[in-house]
């Protein structure tokens, strides 16, 4: 999957799962530039050639993102080919405890930066180019406990399907990848008990994505991909 020269944008870059998706896109030959949310980003991604790091961009605010995707290009270098959106939150607990607050931060965290990432990188996508972004299992699969997630998390997942058909005359294709747990060290640390070896693997599901982002996916769009290993 060749993405020479071509110029990606990854948000949650700084993440167990955007690292690992950074250092995938530019093993393919990409030009990667990430949005980091603070200085622990910056140090995940530290020593990684051909990556360009953005400081103190907030994804929720729509004058951050734009100014953003505006620097993205502003070296007058290659066109943005592609956007990836792995950045958002996680909230767990019955609904009779969680607060309106709760809810609200899971629909900017998950909704509105990707929404606000999809135009941004929409508006500069001339030529065509991918947009991949993060749902979850539970948006699939009802589950307990998850319900504020969830519903940011399904509210993505009709993003992704309505972007997709809105953008296929413009040659941009959309998709979203559904994780369940994946295998990291602050999930592990979470769930000591749980089966390790069922869930998948942040390289594994970094390889999905970047496919799904990569000119290679030539036909692929408005696709929900599950990507939940034996979990």
């Amino acid at each position: 999957m060749s993405l020479r020269d071509r110029r990606v944008v990854v948000t949650g870059g700084g993440g167990a799962l955007g690292v690992a998706v950074v250092r995938e896109l530019v093993s393919r030959g990409a030009s990667v530039r990430v949005p980091a949310h603070s200085e622990r980003d910056v140090e995940a991604l530290a020593g990684i050639e051909r990556v360009s790091i953005t400081p103190n961009v907030d994804l929720a605010d729509e004058a951050s993102v734009v100014a953003f995707y505006d620097g993205v290009g502003s070296d007058g270098g290659a066109e943005l080919w592609a956007s990836v959106h792995l950045a958002g939150g996680f909230v767990w607990g019955s609904i009779v405890d969680a607060t309106i607050a709760d809810l609200r931060r899971m629909l900017a965290m998950n909704v509105e930066s990707a929404w606000l990432c999809a135009r941004e990188a929409a508006r500069r996508m001339t030529k065509g180019g991918r947009i991949v972004n993060v749902t979850a299992k539970p948006a699939l699969v009802p589950a307990s406990n998850v319900a504020a997630y969830a519903a940011s998390k399904g509210a993505v997942s009709t993003l992704t399907t309505c972007l997709a058909e809105e953008l296929a005359p413009r040659g941009i294709w959309v998709n979203a990848v559904a994780p369940s747990i994946l295998d990291t060290p602050a999930n592990r640390t979470a769930m000591p008990d749980a089966d390790f070896d069922a869930w998948p693997k942040v390289d594994e599901v970094a390889r999905t994505i970047v496919f799904l982002a990569s000119p290679e996916n030539a036909v692929t769009r408005g696709a929900i991909v599950p990507v939940y290993g034996r979990s």
